[in-house]
């Protein structure tokens, strides 16, 4: 339908934003607009003058051509904020916002960086999408909202109705802690839970599907389950290619796997080359790559050998149906991470009183003790569970996790492939070897011409900036180096003209230089514009990245006056933190600043993206 100002009761401007508004609307907002006239119309038709009786026929007219549909009361409001570190509450909540809207809801979607606390008290609904970051902390666009919460400056929140999706890991001690803080502080501020708080482990899709299809109903728009189970589900393009993703992803074919590391090191990194031509899939740099590991075949077959089971006896394995036990627990089944929940399950199914001990509250610490670094043949081995059926036992186990890495290449420098860097985890403990599932099976039993499953995780919380003239510092030691190979990877082929700043380091100079032979390339062709090496094992005193970055404190607070962006990736229970102190300690001696102005600094870069960090 358009207007024309000829053969409608509208002047030229009216006709105009008529025009452009209409065909913008959802179907739900047209049906609201059809009601909302029609009630306007038997509202204000006796008191009309004769002036505005062009204006009342145009609305009479509305309510006969809506008189087909109910009439709808004026529809809700719902703020749906998203805290994310990884995407995965981001990407949920886009499509939860977008569902909503479907609905004739008006929704507003932000990141809570983003989001303005001072419209918290005018929120009627708010729906919060959260995941928790290292050991119980909020991810990096959260941390200023969740400060202000539980700040003295939160409001009183009375006529708020509200719920929580909480992403998490269940292998952390701290599990889903972020929405859980959430979930109490908004209680506590006397905010009206709707729908009960949703803690999801690492195969999340399910359990959002399900919350989102309660908060629909609470809502007031109950939504048929199918529906709701498809915003979680993978789709089908009109193409009929399946769009590959965590629910189903690509078999990817492995081009390369080098060992980085020099001859006589005591560290084992593989660079993995991935094809992915005919996916679909396309990245950026900075997002990350997730990889369906397998167990250790000899772990599981000391595992299924000392339980007596049968390898082929047939199991089942979630939407793989039934498997032969083997297979399920080489390929679905997560055995080697020990969590409270599954030690809880596990003592129920096999009545175990020494079990029950150990998960008294009195024993927390010797809990927390046991299950760090042992896995589920320790556990059955400890506590003689033997003789426990399979197929019950295994209804205990979660879905074996996919592994995330930084992605160390650009796609625009290799189309249509994609780069890993892998650190390969052995140790002993309790007189046994350990293994990285996924490093190990990486390092040790896949080949080129092998494919493994994978999928593209991405990243908005790590990206270069817009600008391709601000400078850059990036710091990655060891293995957090990788998304600064496709940093500069990227730059190079853009032609960027913003200075780079690198601080690398590993263990040995001679041994454990990773990419030397590229970043040597860059510092001469310009791409990389400096670089500043730690190489703790090299001296008699052990020296890090932080060291170097407090050497160089005036020039890097130059570069940060500058408006230079900060990137950090790598270990986030020591490096990062020694590396935010560093940052801290340069802007307190250079730019003398307090403590708390420092502080307040840095979340202020934080919250402008230019201090970023994929920290593990």
């Amino acid at each position: 339908m358009e207007f024309h100002v000829t053969n409608s009761p509208f002047s030229q401007e009216q006709a105009e934003l008529l025009n452009r508004l209409i065909p913008t609307l959802t179907e739900g907002q047209r049906v609201w607009l059809s009601g909302y006239l029609a009630a306007a119309g038997a509202g204000s038709a006796v008191s009309a003058t004769p002036a505005a009786a062009p204006a009342a026929a145009a609305v009479q007219a509305a309510s006969v051509q809506a008189a087909a549909v109910p009439v709808k009361a004026a529809p809700k409001e719902v703020t749906v904020l998203f805290g994310s570190q990884t995407d995965n509450a981001k990407g949920l909540a886009k499509k939860f916002a977008k569902q909503l809207e479907e609905d004739g809801f008006i929704t507003t979607l932000s990141a809570m960086s983003d989001y303005k606390t001072n419209n918290l008290k005018k929120t009627s609904n708010l729906l919060i999408l959260v995941s928790t970051h290292g050991e119980g902390e909020p991810p990096d666009n959260a941390i200023a909202f969740h400060e202000f919460l539980h700040s003295k400056r939160a409001p009183e929140l009375s006529s708020l109705n509200y719920s929580v999706l909480a992403l998490g890991d269940l292998s952390y001690e701290f599990y889903c802690q972020t929405g859980k803080d959430f979930d109490k502080r908004l209680e506590e501020l006397g905010a009206n839970r709707i729908v009960p708080r949703q803690d999801c482990d690492v195969d999340f899709g399910e359990p959002a599907a399900e919350w989102m299809k309660a908060v629909l109903a609470a809502l007031g728009e109950s939504a048929p389950a199918a529906e709701a189970a498809a915003i979680a589900a993978v789709s089908e393009p009109a193409s009929g290619q399946p769009e590959y993703s965590r629910s189903y992803p690509f078999q990817a074919e492995v081009l390369e796997n080098l060992n980085l590391n020099g001859r006589g090191s005591d560290r084992e990194t593989r660079h993995i080359e991935l094809s992915l031509e005919g996916s679909n899939l396309s990245y950026e740099p900075g997002d990350s790559l997730g990889v369906f590991p397998e167990n250790h075949p000899q772990l599981v077959d000391e595992l299924i050998q000392y339980m007596g089971w049968k390898p082929g006896e047939e199991v089942e394995a979630g939407k793989n149906g039934a498997l032969p036990l083997r297979e399920a627990l080489l390929r679905y089944y997560e055995i080697t991470v020990l969590t409270k929940p599954l030690l809880e399950q596990i003592a129920k199914l096999a009545q175990s009183s020494g079990l029950n001990e150990l998960l008294a509250p009195e024993h927390k610490q010797e809990l927390r003790s046991y299950v760090e670094g042992r896995d589920l043949l320790d556990l059955v081995q400890d506590y003689s569970l033997k003789g426990a059926p399979a197929g019950e036992f295994v209804k205990a186990l979660r879905k074996i996790p996919a592994r995330l890495y930084s992605i160390a290449s650009s796609s625009k420098a290799y189309p249509d492939e994609v780069h890993l860097t892998v650190r390969t985890v052995r140790y002993e403990n309790g007189g046994r070897q350990r293994y990285g599932v996924c490093s190990v099976q990486l390092a040790e039993r896949t080949q080129q011409g092998d494919k493994l499953p994978v999928f593209i995780q991405s990243n908005s919380n790590f990206k270069l900036p817009e600008n391709p003239d601000t400078p850059v510092i990036m710091i990655g030691p060891g293995t957090g180096v990788a998304p600064f190979r496709a940093f500069l990877g990227e730059r190079e082929e853009t032609e960027a003209a913003g200075k780079t700043w690198l601080f690398y380091g590993d263990q040995h100079f001679f041994t454990d230089f990773l990419y030397q032979v590229e970043w040597q390339r860059w510092l001469e062709s310009g791409v990389l514009t400096r670089m500043d090496v730690a190489f703790s094992r090299d001296t008699d005193k052990k020296v890090y990245v932080q060291h170097r970055m407090l050497e160089k404190a005036r020039e890097l607070y130059q570069w940060i006056q500058e408006g230079a962006a900060v990137y950090v990736c790598g270990d986030e229970k020591r490096m990062a933190h020694d590396v935010h102190n560093a940052l801290a300690a340069i802007l307190e001696q250079e730019g003398g600043l307090s403590p708390e102005e420092a502080s307040e600094y840095l979340l202020n870069m934080q919250q402008q993206k230019r201090y970023q960090r994929d920290v593990y």
